[in-house]
């Protein structure tokens, strides 16, 4: 099977490009927001049509705004959660920039190992005697997480954008497996009675799986246990579905995840290319022994290159791939996008990815899809802005308070923005605030 190329997943119309009201910058990152989003929407209902189904969604563009910056509205019994940790940021080197994240514990004990160092102070001083390029290194070495910031340029001239970026669309989707399954009618939400199994972590993915979930998919979340998720951001991305842990070295554990796997509908992983191989829930592996399957990977890097098996996140693709020289202050320290669109704008991209791929599954069978949040900065990049702002008023923005809402959960009452969808004047709900990290049954909810 081949896919149609994706340069522009959405339609490049006025209200959708262009600079707006709500984030500051030189990019049109709303453009992206809202068009990811619409695209997600649009396969929603692609799927409702193949089942029968009546619902019809469409987007609330407000909402959007809202949800990219969800975590930063998130409160549980009123107070805000921390979004950064005391190592995570911008750091000056001998001869400029590098970005660390530190935000996960070991994460954060690889850079003061490295660096010899127990706090930011001591961090900063050591990463000042080197360069960007070596703090780079010498911490991707030892595990951890960097990125020399480098300028547009610079980042089209290194090997991984010319192995795995240039010229690539932002999904790159693989041949069908001809093993076709139907999709069986539904009289509620377009996924309804579809399982999706979200290997997954941090942002991207689980923003894709929380909006699955909230199209009524049943959602059940493995991870590692030895690897836990930050509670912040399992609070903002756990909703609409569950989460258990199952440690893949362990036979039996492996076992129940090949057999979750081969009872899904979708699977989403995030891991490192390669990183599931062994394990036999790769890509490839698991549509050889499920042909019905829909699998979309996401990757920081790409699949292929030097870097395809480097670790990465928003912030950091954002710094190495020029989108922070590009929001330099006026004083020349690199800046960031307002939210982690990269983040978010490919988790709408992922679930917009599964959801087409299953509409086609009862004519063509299971298939994949592979992203990357490096391709998406780099369409971002590519988009030129529209001069002058788009007319805003309060219901059109994100600071609306009609876009929150509120649910009790075992942490505490959990303030939080809606999904960013109605169906005629109809909000889309979560249908279950997050579970105990961790704590639920790897067993599927919805038993055949």
């Amino acid at each position: 099977m081949t896919w149609p190329a994706l340069p522009l997943p959405w339609p490049a119309t006025a209200d959708v490009r262009g600079p707006r009201a709500w984030w500051a910058g030189p990019l049109d990152v709303e453009g992206l927001a809202v068009g990811s989003v619409r695209a997600a929407v649009s396969a929603a209902n692609t799927v409702a049509v193949a089942r029968d189904c009546p619902w019809t969604g469409w987007v609330a563009r407000g909402l959007v705004g809202a949800s990219f910056g969800s975590i930063s509205r998130l409160r549980v019994d009123g107070e805000a959660v921390t979004e950064w940790a005391e190592l995570s940021g911008f750091f000056a080197t001998g001869d400029g920039w590098v970005r660390l994240h530190g935000n996960y514990p070991h994460h954060a004990e690889v850079l003061r190992r490295v660096f010899g160092a127990s706090d930011r102070d001591g961090v900063a001083a050591a990463v000042r005697e080197r360069s960007a390029l070596d703090v780079e290194e010498v911490v991707r070495a030892a595990g951890g997480i960097a990125g020399a910031v480098r300028g547009p340029g610079e980042w089209r001239a290194h090997p991984q954008y010319a192995a795995a970026i240039a010229g690539r669309d932002l999904v790159t989707v693989g041949t069908a497996t001809g093993a076709v399954r139907p999709l069986e009618p539904s009289v509620s939400l377009p996924l309804s009675g579809m399982r999706v199994l979200d290997l997954t972590r941090v942002i991207a993915g689980p923003t894709a799986t929380r909006f699955l979930g909230a199209l009524g998919a049943d959602v059940l979340r493995v991870d590692p246990p030895a690897m836990p998720e930050l509670i912040a951001q399992h609070l903002d991305t756990g909703f609409a579905g569950r989460s258990t842990t199952l440690d893949f070295a362990i036979d039996d554990q492996l076992a129940t995840a090949r057999e979750l796997a081969g009872s899904a509908d979708v699977v989403l992983s995030a891991y490192r290319p390669g990183a599931l191989d062994r394990f036999g829930l790769d890509r490839d592996s698991l549509l050889v022994d499920h042909p019905h399957l829909v699998v979309v990977e996401l990757s920081a890097w790409g699949d292929t290159g030097p870097w395809a098996t480097q670790r990465g996140f928003d912030s950091i693709v954002q710094a190495v791939s020029g989108i922070a020289t590009t929001y330099a202050t006026p004083d020349g320290a690199p800046g960031a996008l307002a939210v982690q669109a990269l983040d978010h704008a490919t988790g709408y991209l992922m679930a917009t990815s599964a959801m087409r791929l299953l509409s086609r599954r009862p004519q063509e069978g299971g298939a994949s899809a592979r992203l990357a949040l490096a391709r998406t900065a780099d369409w971002l990049l590519h988009q030129p802005a529209l001069d002058g702002p788009m007319d805003a008023d309060a219901f059109d923005g994100p600071d609306c308070p009609l876009w929150l809402d509120r649910a009790d959960s075992s942490y505490g009452i959990l303030e939080h923005v809606r999904p960013p969808v109605f169906a005629g004047d109809v909000p889309l709900e979560y249908p279950t605030a997050p579970t105990p990290y961790g704590s639920d049954v790897p067993e599927w909810w919805q038993q055949e």
